[in-house]
């Protein structure tokens, strides 16, 4: 195994680590992983991945990223929320990495309060947009790991 496949290897792994965490990218850095065997050709015998699957995981995973910033807003969106129970959700995540439940506390918590406060939507408005915004999140970060997961296991495939 060449240094090109440790380092495939290690992004394919930060990928999945980046699935879950906000502003980390996950499916790019699978990607990365994806592009560094490539270029690393395949040790162990197993068949050398292809331009064609590489540009078909490149197409992918830009799909993803872009799915990621929209899908989000648009749960919030049809559940009656608005940019601030967005944001708010966004808020709440990155204060949510600092505990166990956080992350999906915090991101219906933060809607909730951001629709609540600066939009001035009752109680009822609000839950709503944090369930949605708490869906949107657990759709694209599903999405995300199932991508990046696939991705790993392609780059274990062709490393070992």
């Amino acid at each position: 195994m060449d240094v090109w496949c440790i380092l495939g290897l290690v992004a394919g792994l930060i990928g999945i680590v980046g699935s879950v965490v906000p502003m980390l990218a996950g499916p790019p850095f699978s990607w990365v992983g994806v592009l560094l065997v490539y270029i690393s050709g395949t040790k162990g015998g197993a068949d050398p991945y292809t331009l064609k699957a590489l540009i078909a995981w490149l197409i992918v995973t830009v799909i993803v990223t872009i799915a990621d910033y929209i899908v989000p807003g648009w749960f919030t969106k049809v559940t009656g929320g608005h940019k601030a129970a967005s944001i708010g959700a966004t808020i709440g995540l990155l204060v949510g990495l600092f505990s166990p439940f956080g992350i999906i506390l915090g991101a219906i918590l933060g809607a909730f309060l951001g629709e609540f406060i600066v939009e001035k939507k009752g109680v009822w408005e609000s839950f709503k947009a944090g369930i949605g915004a708490f869906f949107g999140f657990i759709t694209t970060t599903g999405v995300k790991l199932i991508v990046s997961g696939l991705m790993l296991f392609s780059i274990i495939k062709h490393v070992f």
